[in-house]
C-alpha cells in the first residue's frame, strides 16, 4: 500500500502513517494544479480531476497518460485531443497571475461560480443514505491503518458499494473516484457518491460535473451547497445539525417515506 508508512516515535513507540506528496497534475505540458496527495490510484486522480474540472468532457479526450515519479514529488502527465486541448488552452489564458479563489485553476470570484449542467437525479430515502454510508465505513483500509483519510465511494441501491477511493485530501478522493467511474465505464448517474466529509459547494460542483446521480455525506452541508445541489437537481443527503439525522435537503431527493 503506497498510501501509508511505518514510522517510529522518539519513544520507540511504532505508527502506521498516511503518505502526502506533491502531485503535479499535468496537461500538454502544462501544470494545471499541484495538490498534496495520497500516491495510491494516480492515473484515477488524473482523469477524474479532468472531468470534474471540465477540462475534458470524457475520457476519450485524453490521448494518452503517464505517472512520473519525480526527486520533489509525482507529475501525473496527460495530453488531450483537440476539442479538450483548445478549451484547456483558453481556461490557462485567462488564469494568467495568481490564484485568488482557493479552487483549481481559477482566479475569479465569477468562476468560483461555474455554470453546472443539470443532473439526472435518483430518488433516494434518507435510509438508503445511512446504508450507503454504513457500507463506506466497513470498507476503507487506509483510514483503518491510519486514521487521518478521506474516502469517496459509489454505491446502488441493488449493488451496495461498487468502488472507493481514499486520499488524505476529500476533494483527491472524489476526482480518484471520478477516474475510477470512467476507466470502468459506471455511469455516474446510476448510483450515488457517498463521501466522508462535509459537503461544500466545491464537492457539489464536481459531483454534478461528472453527473452523478445523488450525493451523501456524514455532516452537514453548507448553505451555498445546498442552493447549489437544488439548482442543478443533484440529490443531497446529509445530517442535520439540529436534528443530528440525516435528512434530504434537496427536493429530488425527496419520498414519502422522508416527508412522513
Amino acid at each position: 500500500m503506497k498510501g501509508a508508512r511505518a514510522i517510529t516515535r522518539p519513544d520507540g513507540g511504532a505508527e502506521v502513517l498516511a503518505c502526502e506528496v506533491p502531485v503535479a497534475l499535468v496537461f500538454d505540458g502544462t501544470t494545471q494544479a499541484v495538490m498534496m496527495a495520497t500516491p495510491d490510484d494516480l492515473e484515477d486522480f488524473l482523469i477524474g480531476f479532468a472531468l470534474s474540472e471540465g477540462l475534458v468532457h470524457s475520457p476519450a479526450e485524453i490521448l494518452r497518460h503517464e505517472i512520473v515519479d519525480q526527486p520533489g514529488g509525482i507529475e501525473a502527465r496527460a495530453w488531450l485531443a483537440v476539442p479538450a486541448r483548445a478549451r484547456f488552452t483558453e481556461r490557462r489564458r485567462a488564469t494568467v497571475g495568481p490564484v485568488g479563489c482557493g479552487l483549481c485553476g481559477i482566479d475569479s470570484l465569477a468562476q468560483a461560480m461555474r455554470p453546472l449542467p443539470a443532473t439526472r437525479p435518483l430518488h433516494l430515502s434518507a435510509s438508503a443514505g445511512a446504508q450507503a454510508l454504513s457500507a463506506l465505513r466497513a470498507a476503507q483500509p487506509l483510514q483503518d491503518a491510519t486514521r487521518a483519510c478521506h474516502a469517496a465511494g459509489f454505491w446502488t441501491e441493488v449493488a451496495g458499494l461498487v468502488l472507493l477511493r481514499e486520499d488524505i485530501g476529500r476533494h483527491n478522493a472524489l476526482d480518484k473516484l471520478a477516474g475510477a467511474l470512467a476507466r470502468a465505464g459506471i455511469a455516474p448517474g446510476s448510483g450515488a457518491v457517498v463521501m466522508t466529509s462535509r459537503l461544500s459547494v466545491d464537492l457539489v460542483q464536481k459531483a454534478a460535473m461528472i453527473g452523478a446521480g445523488a450525493l451523501i455525506a456524514p455532516s452537514a452541508p453548507t448553505a451555498l451547497a445546498v442552493e447549489q445541489a437544488q439548482a442543478v437537481g443533484l440529490p443531497l443527503i446529509a445530517r442535520s445539525p439540529r436534528e443530528n439525522r440525516l435528512v434530504c435537503y434537496t427536493a429530488p431527493a425527496q419520498t414519502k417515506d422522508d416527508a412522513a
